[in-house]
C-alpha cells in the first residue's frame, strides 16, 4: 500500500495566478511531456502513462500536479517508486529522495479511467466524447482531464504523445506526425511537438475522418489586392507563394467534403496574408479538423484549429472564425499570455485580423467593421477594462471587440507604416515566448517613438470608451 504524503505546503500547489490560482504549481519548470495513450472509443476507456521531465526551482520534498478523475496505478521519481495522494484535482507526489534546487528530475505517472471534461465557469472544458470519437478542448484549464501536468499558460514545455485507438479512425495531436504503425485491429500514432506549448493548447482528435492535403489551395485575389499589399509596406505588389511551404491537413467527415472545399477554399490565401502582416507561420504545420458534431465554438490549439459541423455550410458564412483561429497559432499560441490578465493580447488581435482579412477578401472594411463594433461596444455598459477584465470577464465580447478597437485606434495614432511595422516585429521577436501588456506597450512604443502612455491608459486602464 502507497503511504500518503504530507499536506502541501502553501504555494507549492498553486501557481500564484490572479485569475486562476488553483491551476499549476509552484517549485518546478516542465521542460517535456511524453504522454503515451491507449483510448477504446466506445466506453470512452483511456489507459495511459505520462512521463515529465522538469526542473525543480527551489528544493523539493514533493511537487504537485494537476489531474483528473482517474485511477492511479503507480508513480516513479527518477524512475523509483514515489509515495502520493490524490486530493480533488491536485496529485501530490513525494519522492524517496528531495529533489535540489535546479536538479532535472522525472515524475512517471500510470493510470487509467473513464476521461471527461473538467467543470468550470466557462462549461464543461477538456477531453470530451464525440458522437462517435473524441475531441479535446482544454482552454483554458481542461488539460488535467487527460494528463497530470504544471496547468498554467507560463508553464511551456516540449511533447511527444503516441496514441493508439481502433484503425477505422484518424487521430490527430498537436504535433508533427513522426510515426504511425498497424498492429491487429489498431494503429499507433505518434506526434512530436518540439516548440513551448501551453497545456490548454495540447490536444487529441479521434474520429472518422478523411485526411485531405490543403496545401496549395489558393484563390483568385480580388481586384487592387497588389496595391493594398504594397500600401502595407509587404513588397513590391504581387502575391508570392509563401503559404505552400507550410504544410497544411485537414480531417474532414465524409459528408461535409464539398461543404469545406468550399468554406476553406482560401485557406491558402489566407496563410499566406497572416504571414506578410505577422511574419513566418511558427509551427511546422497547421491542421483543421472538422468534427462529426456540432461545436458552440471553434477550437485553438498548438498548430491546430477545430471546427464544428455546424460551422462548414458550403457557403463561407464562418470564414471570419476560420481566420481568428488561424490568426491565433501567431497570437496565443507562439506568443502565450504570461497570466490570464492579458487575454486581451490573443482576442483583439485574432479578431483584428478578421477584419483586415475581411478587406482582404474584398469584404467590408477594416474601418467599416471597427465603426459598427464601436457602435455595439459603446450601446453596451462600460465596466470592463481590457488590461485586466477580471477571471468572469475573460471571454467577455468586449475583450475581443474592444480589444481589436484598441489596435485599430493604435493603428490611426501612429500610421500605417509604423502600425504594421509593429505587428510583425511583435510576433517575431517574441516568437515562441510568453508575453504581457507591458511588453506591447514599449514594443509599440519604440515604433511610435513617443510615449503612448495617454492612449494606452484611455483604452486598456479605462473602463468608458474613448472617441475613435
Amino acid at each position: 500500500m502507497i503511504a500518503k504524503a504530507p499536506a502541501p505546503a502553501p504555494g507549492a500547489d498553486t501557481s500564484g495566478d490572479p485569475y486562476l490560482p488553483a491551476h499549476g504549481n509552484g517549485g518546478y519548470r516542465v521542460r517535456h511531456y511524453d504522454l503515451t495513450l491507449d483510448y477504446k472509443v466506445a466506453p470512452n476507456r483511456l489507459s495511459a502513462s505520462a512521463v515529465i521531465t522538469a526542473e525543480a526551482t527551489q528544493a523539493l520534498s514533493r511537487a504537485s500536479f494537476d489531474f483528473g478523475e482517474f485511477r492511479i496505478n503507480r508513480v516513479l521519481v527518477d524512475g523509483k517508486p514515489a509515495k502520493y495522494v490524490k486530493r480533488g484535482a491536485k496529485l501530490h507526489v513525494k519522492p524517496a529522495k528531495s529533489i535540489a534546487v535546479g536538479a532535472a528530475f522525472t515524475v512517471e505517472v500510470h493510470y487509467v479511467g473513464n476521461p471527461r471534461p473538467v467543470g468550470s465557469r466557462w462549461g464543461d472544458v477538456g477531453w470530451d466524447e464525440l458522437t462517435d470519437g473524441a475531441l479535446v478542448a482544454s482552454q483554458p484549464v481542461g488539460a488535467p482531464s487527460w494528463f497530470p501536468c504544471n496547468d498554467h499558460p507560463s508553464d511551456k514545455a516540449s511533447y511527444r504523445v503516441s496514441v493508439t485507438t481502433a484503425s477505422p479512425y484518424l487521430v490527430a495531436v498537436t504535433g508533427t506526425l513522426v510515426e504511425r504503425s498497424t498492429s491487429a485491429s489498431t494503429t499507433k500514432w505518434v506526434f512530436d511537438r518540439p516548440e513551448p506549448t501551453a497545456t490548454y493548447l495540447m490536444s487529441v482528435q479521434i474520429g472518422r475522418y478523411d485526411d485531405l492535403e490543403l496545401t496549395g489551395r489558393g484563390w483568385a485575389p480580388p481586384a487592387g489586392v497588389g496595391a493594398r499589399l504594397l500600401s502595407l509596406g509587404f513588397g513590391h505588389g504581387r502575391v508570392e507563394s509563401v503559404a505552400d511551404s507550410v504544410p497544411q491537413r485537414a480531417a474532414v467527415p465524409p459528408r461535409l467534403r464539398r461543404a469545406f472545399d468550399r468554406d476553406f477554399g482560401r485557406q491558402g490565401r489566407m496563410m499566406e496574408f497572416l504571414q506578410r502582416l505577422f511574419g513566418p507561420y511558427p509551427f511546422p504545420e497547421y491542421v483543421i479538423v472538422v468534427t462529426d458534431d456540432d461545436l458552440d465554438d471553434p477550437i485553438e490549439a498548438q498548430g491546430m484549429s477545430i471546427f464544428g459541423a455546424n460551422h462548414v455550410d458550403g457557403r463561407r458564412t464562418h470564414e471570419r472564425l476560420v481566420v481568428h483561429e488561424l490568426s491565433h497559432q501567431w497570437f496565443g499560441n507562439s506568443l502565450t499570455v504570461a497570466d490570464w490578465r492579458h487575454i486581451w493580447l490573443n482576442e483583439g488581435f485574432a479578431t483584428y485580423a478578421e477584419w483586415l482579412w475581411s478587406e482582404e477578401a474584398g469584404g467590408l472594411s477594416a474601418q467599416a467593421l471597427a465603426r459598427d463594433w464601436y457602435t455595439r461596444v459603446k450601446a453596451k455598459p462600460a465596466d470592463v477594462r481590457i488590461a485586466d477584465p477580471g477571471v468572469a470577464r475573460m471571454f467577455d465580447e468586449r475583450v475581443y471587440k474592444r480589444g481589436a478597437l484598441t489596435l485599430h485606434a493604435l493603428r490611426g495614432e501612429i500610421g500605417d507604416p509604423a502600425f504594421f511595422a509593429l505587428l510583425k516585429a511583435w510576433a517575431v521577436e517574441h516568437r515562441h515566448r510568453l508575453v504581457t501588456t507591458g511588453q506591447f506597450v514599449t514594443t509599440a512604443e519604440a515604433y511610435a517613438g513617443r510615449s503612448l502612455t495617454a492612449f494606452f491608459t484611455r483604452w486598456l486602464d479605462s473602463t468608458a470608451l474613448p472617441p475613435l
